[in-house]
Protein backbone atom coordinates (compact mmCIF):
# COMPACT_ATOMS: atom_id res chain seq x y z
CA UNK A 1 0.00 0.00 0.00
CA UNK A 2 2.87 2.43 0.77
CA UNK A 3 4.53 1.70 -2.18
CA UNK A 4 1.26 2.54 -4.31
CA UNK A 5 1.03 5.71 -2.12
CA UNK A 6 4.34 6.43 -3.27
CA UNK A 7 3.88 5.76 -6.82
CA UNK A 8 1.16 7.91 -6.80
CA UNK A 9 2.97 10.67 -4.95
CA UNK A 10 5.75 10.83 -7.82
CA UNK A 11 3.46 10.71 -10.35
CA UNK A 12 1.60 13.76 -8.98
CA UNK A 13 4.67 15.20 -8.68
CA UNK A 14 6.23 15.07 -11.36
CA UNK A 15 3.26 16.39 -13.44
CA UNK A 16 3.28 19.49 -11.12
CA UNK A 17 7.12 19.75 -12.26
CA UNK A 18 5.69 19.23 -16.35
CA UNK A 19 3.14 21.94 -15.27
CA UNK A 20 5.89 24.35 -13.76
CA UNK A 21 8.70 23.74 -16.83
CA UNK A 22 6.02 24.73 -19.13
CA UNK A 23 4.91 27.80 -17.17
CA UNK A 24 8.21 28.44 -17.00
CA UNK A 25 8.90 28.75 -20.76
CA UNK A 26 5.75 30.82 -21.64
CA UNK A 27 6.92 32.86 -18.50
CA UNK A 28 10.44 33.54 -20.41
CA UNK A 29 9.39 33.93 -23.80
CA UNK A 30 7.00 36.66 -22.65
CA UNK A 31 9.53 38.13 -20.40
CA UNK A 32 11.89 38.29 -23.74
CA UNK A 33 8.75 39.96 -25.94
CA UNK A 34 8.61 42.88 -23.01
CA UNK A 35 12.09 42.92 -22.43
CA UNK A 36 12.42 43.76 -26.27
CA UNK A 37 9.90 46.54 -25.81
CA UNK A 38 12.38 48.04 -23.09
CA UNK A 39 15.65 47.70 -24.95
CA UNK A 40 14.65 49.63 -27.97
CA UNK A 41 13.03 52.25 -25.09
CA UNK A 42 15.97 52.75 -23.56
CA UNK A 43 18.22 53.14 -26.65
CA UNK A 44 15.55 55.90 -27.87
CA UNK A 45 15.35 57.48 -23.98
CA UNK A 46 11.51 56.50 -23.40
CA UNK A 47 10.68 57.05 -20.10
CA UNK A 48 9.75 53.53 -18.53
CA UNK A 49 7.53 53.06 -15.50
CA UNK A 50 7.69 49.77 -14.85
CA UNK A 51 9.28 46.25 -16.16
CA UNK A 52 7.26 43.72 -14.67
CA UNK A 53 7.54 39.67 -14.96
CA UNK A 54 3.94 38.53 -14.35
CA UNK A 55 0.62 39.72 -13.43
CA UNK A 56 -1.25 40.46 -10.05
CA UNK A 57 0.11 42.13 -6.63
CA UNK A 58 3.63 42.35 -6.51
CA UNK A 59 6.10 39.79 -4.36
CA UNK A 60 9.19 41.75 -4.86
CA UNK A 61 9.56 45.59 -6.01
CA UNK A 62 12.78 47.23 -6.57
CA UNK A 63 12.85 51.38 -7.57
CA UNK A 64 16.35 52.35 -9.55
CA UNK A 65 17.91 55.78 -9.17
CA UNK A 66 16.20 56.94 -12.40
CA UNK A 67 12.49 55.76 -11.24
CA UNK A 68 12.06 52.68 -13.03
CA UNK A 69 10.21 50.46 -11.21
CA UNK A 70 11.42 46.42 -11.67
CA UNK A 71 8.82 43.91 -10.12
CA UNK A 72 7.83 40.22 -10.09
CA UNK A 73 4.14 39.13 -9.38
CA UNK A 74 2.36 36.94 -7.87
CA UNK A 75 0.83 35.75 -11.67
CA UNK A 76 3.61 33.87 -13.81
CA UNK A 77 1.19 34.51 -16.94
CA UNK A 78 2.44 37.16 -18.28
CA UNK A 79 4.47 40.66 -17.56
CA UNK A 80 4.54 44.37 -19.16
CA UNK A 81 6.99 47.11 -19.96
CA UNK A 82 5.03 50.23 -19.01
CA UNK A 83 6.17 53.27 -20.79
CA UNK A 84 4.82 57.04 -18.79
CA UNK A 85 2.31 58.04 -20.92
CA UNK A 86 1.58 55.06 -23.43
CA UNK A 87 -2.30 55.14 -21.51
CA UNK A 88 -1.94 58.63 -20.19
CA UNK A 89 -5.17 61.14 -21.30
CA UNK A 90 -3.58 64.29 -20.07
CA UNK A 91 -1.79 65.62 -23.12
CA UNK A 92 -5.57 65.01 -24.80
CA UNK A 93 -7.03 66.60 -21.81
CA UNK A 94 -5.44 69.82 -21.60
CA UNK A 95 -5.90 70.25 -25.58
CA UNK A 96 -9.46 69.82 -24.70
CA UNK A 97 -9.80 72.55 -21.87
CA UNK A 98 -12.02 75.47 -22.75
CA UNK A 99 -10.76 78.66 -23.62
CA UNK A 100 -10.55 79.96 -19.93
CA UNK A 101 -8.50 77.53 -18.70
CA UNK A 102 -6.33 77.84 -21.41
CA UNK A 103 -5.10 81.51 -20.78
CA UNK A 104 -4.58 80.21 -16.91
CA UNK A 105 -1.89 78.13 -17.66
CA UNK A 106 1.05 80.71 -17.71
CA UNK A 107 4.25 79.82 -20.72
CA UNK A 108 6.62 78.88 -18.05
CA UNK A 109 4.33 75.97 -16.53
CA UNK A 110 3.56 75.03 -20.28
CA UNK A 111 7.34 74.67 -21.08
CA UNK A 112 7.82 73.18 -17.65
CA UNK A 113 5.49 70.79 -18.62
CA UNK A 114 6.67 70.01 -22.21
CA UNK A 115 10.23 69.38 -20.48
CA UNK A 116 8.81 67.15 -17.91
CA UNK A 117 6.94 64.78 -19.98
CA UNK A 118 9.08 64.64 -23.35
CA UNK A 119 10.54 61.34 -23.05
CA UNK A 120 6.53 59.86 -22.48
CA UNK A 121 5.26 57.23 -25.16
CA UNK A 122 3.38 59.74 -27.13
CA UNK A 123 5.39 62.37 -27.20
CA UNK A 124 8.15 60.41 -28.93
CA UNK A 125 8.62 60.50 -32.57
CA UNK A 126 6.06 57.92 -34.80
CA UNK A 127 8.59 56.24 -35.98
CA UNK A 128 10.09 55.35 -32.66
CA UNK A 129 7.33 54.15 -31.18
CA UNK A 130 6.72 51.44 -34.17
CA UNK A 131 10.41 50.18 -33.54
CA UNK A 132 9.85 49.96 -29.75
CA UNK A 133 6.05 48.08 -30.45
CA UNK A 134 7.79 45.53 -33.31
CA UNK A 135 10.68 44.45 -31.49
CA UNK A 136 9.23 42.43 -28.52
CA UNK A 137 7.75 40.41 -31.74
CA UNK A 138 11.52 40.51 -33.38
CA UNK A 139 13.21 39.21 -29.92
CA UNK A 140 10.77 36.15 -29.61
CA UNK A 141 11.83 35.41 -32.64
CA UNK A 142 15.18 35.81 -32.87
CA UNK A 143 14.75 33.23 -29.22
CA UNK A 144 12.74 30.91 -31.72
CA UNK A 145 15.93 31.02 -34.23
CA UNK A 146 18.42 30.49 -31.08
CA UNK A 147 16.04 27.32 -29.77
CA UNK A 148 16.39 25.74 -33.32
CA UNK A 149 19.51 26.37 -34.00
CA UNK A 150 20.65 24.03 -30.62
CA UNK A 151 17.32 21.54 -31.50
CA UNK A 152 18.73 21.05 -35.09
CA UNK A 153 21.84 20.66 -34.34
CA UNK A 154 21.30 17.92 -31.22
CA UNK A 155 18.40 16.37 -32.76
CA UNK A 156 18.79 16.96 -36.62
CA UNK A 157 16.79 18.09 -38.95
CA UNK A 158 12.60 17.03 -38.61
CA UNK A 159 11.55 14.45 -41.41
CA UNK A 160 8.78 12.03 -41.67
CA UNK A 161 9.18 8.37 -42.42
CA UNK A 162 6.81 6.39 -44.40
CA UNK A 163 5.14 3.29 -42.78
CA UNK A 164 2.50 0.58 -43.24
CA UNK A 165 -0.12 0.08 -40.46
CA UNK A 166 -2.89 -1.77 -38.81
CA UNK A 167 -6.37 -0.08 -38.26
CA UNK A 168 -8.22 -1.11 -35.18
CA UNK A 169 -10.47 -3.24 -37.04
CA UNK A 170 -7.68 -4.90 -38.23
CA UNK A 171 -7.47 -3.99 -41.96
CA UNK A 172 -3.28 -4.01 -43.35
CA UNK A 173 -2.48 -0.43 -44.86
CA UNK A 174 0.28 -1.23 -47.19
CA UNK A 175 2.83 1.08 -48.60
CA UNK A 176 2.15 1.91 -51.87
CA UNK A 177 4.57 2.04 -55.16
CA UNK A 178 7.13 3.81 -56.08
CA UNK A 179 7.34 4.88 -52.09
CA UNK A 180 8.75 1.81 -50.06
CA UNK A 181 8.52 0.76 -46.02
CA UNK A 182 11.07 3.39 -43.68
CA UNK A 183 11.71 5.78 -46.80
CA UNK A 184 12.32 9.12 -45.17
CA UNK A 185 10.62 12.05 -46.73
CA UNK A 186 13.22 14.70 -47.23
CA UNK A 187 11.58 17.17 -49.92
CA UNK A 188 8.71 17.39 -52.10
CA UNK A 189 8.58 19.48 -55.82
CA UNK A 190 11.97 20.94 -54.45
CA UNK A 191 10.66 22.59 -50.80
CA UNK A 192 12.58 20.58 -47.93
CA UNK A 193 9.74 18.80 -45.68
CA UNK A 194 10.26 19.60 -41.55
CA UNK A 195 6.51 19.21 -40.44
CA UNK A 196 3.14 17.58 -42.13
CA UNK A 197 2.02 20.98 -42.95
CA UNK A 198 4.50 21.58 -45.53
CA UNK A 199 3.76 18.04 -47.21
CA UNK A 200 -0.18 19.82 -47.35
CA UNK A 201 1.56 23.16 -48.48
CA UNK A 202 3.52 21.14 -51.15
CA UNK A 203 1.19 19.47 -53.01
CA UNK A 204 -1.55 21.98 -52.49
CA UNK A 205 -3.26 23.77 -55.72
CA UNK A 206 -2.61 20.29 -57.49
CA UNK A 207 -5.00 18.53 -59.49
CA UNK A 208 -5.67 14.50 -59.54
CA UNK A 209 -3.03 13.70 -62.01
CA UNK A 210 -0.77 16.18 -61.67
CA UNK A 211 2.99 14.52 -60.79
CA UNK A 212 5.36 15.66 -57.79
CA UNK A 213 8.58 14.44 -57.30
CA UNK A 214 8.98 13.42 -53.89
CA UNK A 215 13.00 13.24 -52.59
CA UNK A 216 13.06 10.27 -49.81
CA UNK A 217 16.22 8.65 -48.38
CA UNK A 218 16.57 5.14 -48.65
CA UNK A 219 19.11 2.93 -47.06
CA UNK A 220 21.27 5.60 -46.86
CA UNK A 221 20.58 7.16 -50.49
CA UNK A 222 18.92 10.18 -51.92
CA UNK A 223 15.84 8.97 -54.41
CA UNK A 224 13.78 10.70 -56.43
CA UNK A 225 10.33 9.75 -56.63
CA UNK A 226 7.18 10.78 -59.27
CA UNK A 227 4.28 10.47 -57.07
CA UNK A 228 0.93 10.76 -59.01
CA UNK A 229 -1.57 12.90 -57.14
CA UNK A 230 -4.63 10.89 -56.33
CA UNK A 231 -8.42 12.05 -56.03
CA UNK A 232 -8.45 13.97 -52.68
CA UNK A 233 -9.55 18.03 -51.55
CA UNK A 234 -7.19 19.36 -48.75
CA UNK A 235 -9.74 21.09 -46.18
CA UNK A 236 -7.74 22.06 -43.52
CA UNK A 237 -4.70 21.12 -41.14
CA UNK A 238 -7.05 18.38 -39.59
CA UNK A 239 -7.54 16.59 -43.07
CA UNK A 240 -4.18 15.36 -43.35
CA UNK A 241 -4.72 11.20 -43.35
CA UNK A 242 -6.71 12.05 -46.47
CA UNK A 243 -3.69 13.89 -48.46
CA UNK A 244 -1.20 11.48 -47.27
CA UNK A 245 -3.23 7.87 -48.40
CA UNK A 246 -3.99 9.96 -51.54
CA UNK A 247 -0.33 9.70 -52.40
CA UNK A 248 0.37 6.53 -51.47
CA UNK A 249 1.28 6.84 -47.76
CA UNK A 250 -0.76 4.86 -45.33
CA UNK A 251 1.03 6.43 -42.34
CA UNK A 252 4.23 8.42 -41.76
CA UNK A 253 6.13 8.81 -37.98
CA UNK A 254 8.52 11.39 -36.94
CA UNK A 255 11.89 11.04 -37.29
CA UNK A 256 15.34 13.40 -37.89
CA UNK A 257 17.84 13.45 -40.23
CA UNK A 258 21.30 15.06 -40.01
CA UNK A 259 23.59 17.42 -42.24
CA UNK A 260 26.91 19.26 -42.62
CA UNK A 261 26.89 22.21 -40.29
CA UNK A 262 26.51 24.90 -43.11
CA UNK A 263 23.76 23.47 -44.58
CA UNK A 264 22.55 22.72 -41.23
CA UNK A 265 23.20 26.12 -39.87
CA UNK A 266 20.96 27.51 -43.01
CA UNK A 267 18.22 25.32 -41.95
CA UNK A 268 17.58 27.28 -39.08
CA UNK A 269 16.25 29.80 -40.74
CA UNK A 270 13.77 27.87 -42.70
CA UNK A 271 13.01 25.75 -40.39
CA UNK A 272 11.67 29.00 -37.92
CA UNK A 273 10.11 30.34 -41.01
CA UNK A 274 8.51 27.39 -41.93
CA UNK A 275 7.20 27.37 -38.08
CA UNK A 276 5.69 30.82 -39.21
CA UNK A 277 3.58 29.82 -41.75
CA UNK A 278 2.29 26.71 -40.46
CA UNK A 279 0.82 29.15 -37.25
CA UNK A 280 -0.39 31.55 -40.54
CA UNK A 281 -1.98 28.87 -42.41
CA UNK A 282 -3.96 27.77 -39.00
CA UNK A 283 -4.90 31.03 -38.30
CA UNK A 284 -6.10 31.94 -41.60
CA UNK A 285 -8.37 28.33 -41.81
CA UNK A 286 -9.83 29.93 -38.42
CA UNK A 287 -10.27 33.42 -40.23
CA UNK A 288 -11.98 31.36 -43.18
CA UNK A 289 -14.09 28.69 -41.18
CA UNK A 290 -12.04 25.85 -42.35
CA UNK A 291 -10.89 24.98 -38.65
CA UNK A 292 -13.32 25.48 -35.81
CA UNK A 293 -12.48 27.28 -32.71
CA UNK A 294 -11.98 24.08 -31.04
CA UNK A 295 -8.49 23.87 -32.87
CA UNK A 296 -7.10 26.75 -30.43
CA UNK A 297 -6.51 26.98 -27.00
CA UNK A 298 -5.60 29.34 -24.34
CA UNK A 299 -2.75 29.88 -22.08
CA UNK A 300 -4.22 27.40 -19.68
CA UNK A 301 -4.37 24.48 -22.78
CA UNK A 302 -1.39 25.73 -24.20
CA UNK A 303 0.28 25.07 -20.51
CA UNK A 304 -1.49 21.50 -20.22
CA UNK A 305 -0.48 20.43 -23.50
CA UNK A 306 3.42 21.49 -23.26
CA UNK A 307 3.44 19.99 -19.71
CA UNK A 308 2.07 16.72 -21.52
CA UNK A 309 4.00 16.77 -24.48
CA UNK A 310 7.42 17.31 -22.18
CA UNK A 311 6.67 14.41 -20.09
CA UNK A 312 5.80 12.27 -22.89
CA UNK A 313 8.40 13.03 -25.17
CA UNK A 314 11.35 14.84 -23.00
CA UNK A 315 13.99 17.86 -23.77
CA UNK A 316 13.55 17.62 -27.90
CA UNK A 317 9.37 18.43 -27.14
CA UNK A 318 10.74 21.48 -25.04
CA UNK A 319 13.00 22.85 -27.54
CA UNK A 320 10.63 21.84 -29.94
CA UNK A 321 7.68 23.77 -28.19
CA UNK A 322 9.43 26.46 -27.29
CA UNK A 323 10.26 27.66 -30.90
CA UNK A 324 6.90 27.58 -32.07
CA UNK A 325 5.59 29.46 -28.76
CA UNK A 326 8.39 32.13 -29.25
CA UNK A 327 7.42 32.04 -33.04
CA UNK A 328 3.10 32.22 -32.26
CA UNK A 329 3.35 34.86 -29.48
CA UNK A 330 5.26 37.22 -32.76
CA UNK A 331 2.80 36.57 -35.22
CA UNK A 332 -0.08 36.75 -32.73
CA UNK A 333 1.71 40.15 -30.83
CA UNK A 334 2.04 41.84 -34.62
CA UNK A 335 -1.65 40.85 -35.39
CA UNK A 336 -4.02 44.33 -35.94
CA UNK A 337 -5.92 43.33 -32.99
CA UNK A 338 -7.69 45.67 -30.61
CA UNK A 339 -4.44 46.24 -27.43
CA UNK A 340 -2.16 44.12 -29.32
CA UNK A 341 1.27 45.44 -30.60
CA UNK A 342 0.18 45.19 -34.46
CA UNK A 343 -2.82 47.89 -33.38
CA UNK A 344 -0.69 49.75 -31.50
CA UNK A 345 1.37 50.28 -34.60
CA UNK A 346 -1.59 50.80 -36.71
CA UNK A 347 -2.88 53.53 -35.14
CA UNK A 348 1.03 54.66 -34.91
CA UNK A 349 1.05 54.90 -38.04
CA UNK A 350 -2.04 56.69 -39.06
CA UNK A 351 -0.63 58.91 -36.65
CA UNK A 352 2.71 59.75 -38.81
CA UNK A 353 0.42 60.08 -42.19
CA UNK A 354 -2.31 62.01 -40.46
CA UNK A 355 0.38 64.27 -38.41
CA UNK A 356 -1.74 64.11 -35.47
CA UNK A 357 -3.47 61.42 -33.63
CA UNK A 358 -6.24 59.49 -33.16
CA UNK A 359 -8.28 61.04 -30.29
CA UNK A 360 -6.36 59.17 -27.33
CA UNK A 361 -9.31 58.97 -25.19
CA UNK A 362 -11.05 56.88 -28.40
CA UNK A 363 -7.80 55.00 -28.93
CA UNK A 364 -7.81 54.11 -25.12
CA UNK A 365 -11.30 52.84 -24.75
CA UNK A 366 -10.82 50.65 -28.31
CA UNK A 367 -7.15 48.60 -26.34
CA UNK A 368 -9.51 48.29 -23.10
CA UNK A 369 -12.47 46.99 -24.88
CA UNK A 370 -9.32 44.76 -26.82
CA UNK A 371 -8.27 43.34 -23.72
CA UNK A 372 -11.49 42.36 -22.02
CA UNK A 373 -12.41 40.45 -25.08
CA UNK A 374 -9.17 38.66 -25.96
CA UNK A 375 -9.35 37.65 -22.22
CA UNK A 376 -12.98 36.50 -22.73
CA UNK A 377 -11.48 34.43 -25.78
CA UNK A 378 -8.98 32.75 -23.77
CA UNK A 379 -11.04 31.97 -21.29
CA UNK A 380 -13.81 30.77 -23.60
CA UNK A 381 -11.78 28.65 -25.65
CA UNK A 382 -10.12 27.07 -22.41
CA UNK A 383 -13.51 26.02 -21.34
CA UNK A 384 -14.01 24.17 -24.26
CA UNK A 385 -10.84 22.07 -23.76
CA UNK A 386 -12.21 20.94 -20.28
CA UNK A 387 -15.80 19.79 -21.68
Amino acid sequence: MYTLLLADFTSVAKSILYVLLAILILLIMITVHEFGHYIVGKIFKFKIDEFAIGFGPAIYKKTKKNGEVFSIRLLPLGGFCAFAGEDDLEEEKKKNKEPFEEETLSQDNDKDYKLKHQNDFVNKPPWQRILVLVFGAFMNLLLALVVSAVFLGVYGCPAYQVSSFTDSQGTYHAVLAPFEEDDVIVSINGKNIYMVTDIMDAIDNKEVGDTVVVEVLRDGRRVDLSIVIGSYEIENIESVGETLSNIGVPALYKTSVRFGFFNMLGRVFEYTFKIGLSVLMVLGQLVTGKLGVSAMGGTVTTIAQTAQGIQNYGVEYLLQITSLIGVNLAIFNLLPLPALDGSKVVFTAIEWVRGKPINRRVESIIHFVGIILLFAFAILVDLQHCF
